[in-house]
């Protein structure tokens, strides 16, 4: 039986692919002030700047491919039972060839009415349309009338898949770190979940202080850190 090897991954694994990471110092992202573009509250004031931004995201990702990190990645599922937990909205995990994600953040590629997917509904997806890298409008609305907005996790939102990711961490014989500062939470608190004695690896080029000994960083990018995770999986 193969091990269960989880991977956590985060913006670091898709910049190097071109895509910009969702936030800098200065609170913004591809120049929009993330309050505007990033929160619930915001939808109702400016859907049409929202819906904007997320045209122009997913406009962008038609235009790049994954990297070796991605493909690193899908490769461990030849002799591992793999689950990539990701923060990314982008599909490159997908397009790399992994075949089981969890999105926490929601997905790019993907639409839904307004008044869908919530606790309402128990955040069914029957609803949830695959546009691929198409635009939506104001006026699109979906087959209950209601408008289309991108399905994407908003701050001020609820995180569904949360307890998939936490099930599959708590499950891990390895996990691994890569690319995520680890400040953007409930994901941040996930390796907490990771049962004791479990190897956890941290792919990040800059230092991060985490108080568990579990924890060895391999501090390079994504992916040359990709290449010196798979050296220490071979040597074990």
């Amino acid at each position: 039986m193969k091990e269960k090897l989880v991977i956590l991954s985060g913006a670091g694994v898709s910049a190097e692919s071109g895509i910009s990471t969702f936030r800098d110092s200065d609170g913004l992202w591809e120049n929009y002030k993330v309050s505007e573009v990033c929160d619930i509250s915001a939808w109702p004031r400016n859907p049409g700047l929202m819906l904007q931004f997320y045209n122009e995201r997913r406009a962008q990702l038609a235009g790049v491919k994954p990297n070796a990190a991605h493909y690193a990645i899908a490769e461990l599922e030849k002799d591992y039972d793999v689950t990539v937990v990701t923060q990314n909205v982008d599909n490159l995990h997908e397009r790399a060839g992994s075949t089981r994600i969890i999105h926490l953040h929601g997905e790019l590629t993907k639409v839904r009415p307004e008044n869908c997917y919530t606790h309402l509904d128990g955040f069914s997806t029957k609803e949830v349309i695959d546009i691929g890298y198409d635009a939506i409008e104001l006026g699109d609305k979906g087959a209950n009338g209601a408008q289309l907005r991108p399905h994407i996790v908003w701050f001020g939102e609820a995180v569904p898949n949360i307890e998939k990711a936490i099930d599959a961490v708590e499950q891990a014989d390895i996990l691994l770190i890569v690319g995520t500062s680890m400040q953007v939470y409930p994901a941040a608190g996930l390796y907490g979940y990771a049962k004791a004695g479990t190897p956890i690896y941290l792919i990040d080029p800059k230092p991060i202080r985490l108080n568990d000994k579990r924890i060895t960083q391999i501090q390079e990018v994504a992916t040359k850190g990709m290449e010196t995770f798979k050296n220490i999986l071979n040597s074990k």
